[in-house]
């Protein structure tokens, strides 16, 4: 087991590890040296156990605040998944595809059309011909 010295309120101590946990350790010491320090910083010098003991206290205090944050988040996301699992069921199913009727052209109109067409043609071919004669 690793020992690691840590520091807490400008006082060393030196604690016991598991393999590996020597970061973990460093950053929990961290937080109770931060909290350590705005009581010192507060009050002054202090019997160690008291500065240890208030300092835990800080640190819970905080925790239980953020669980219950926690908490609360967990209750409106629930809440949300929930709207949103109701909102889905009431989406209705895919619409069916919209039909749209085309209009057929009877085969006489489009040959009437041709022959118009047609006579068009011969009518302003006609019509050049005189002209350039003339």
């Amino acid at each position: 087991m690793p020992e690691v010295t840590i520091k807490i309120g400008e006082r060393d101590f030196s604690v016991s590890c598991q393999d590996g946990e020597e970061h973990f350790l460093q950053s929990a010491a961290e937080m109770l040296n931060t909290e350590a320090r705005v009581l010192l910083k507060q009050i002054g010098r202090m019997p160690e156990e008291r500065m240890l003991l208030m300092s835990g206290l800080m640190l819970a205090d905080k925790t239980a605040g953020l669980e219950d944050k926690i908490g609360t988040l967990e209750k409106k996301l629930a809440d949300q998944e929930q709207l949103l699992d109701e909102i889905r069921n009431q989406a209705p199913e895919t619409p069916e595809p919209e039909k749209v009727e085309v209009a057929v052209i009877p085969d006489i109109v489009t040959d009437t059309l041709e022959s118009l067409a047609k006579r068009a043609e011969a009518i302003a071919l006609e019509a050049e011909t005189k002209a350039a004669g003339s």
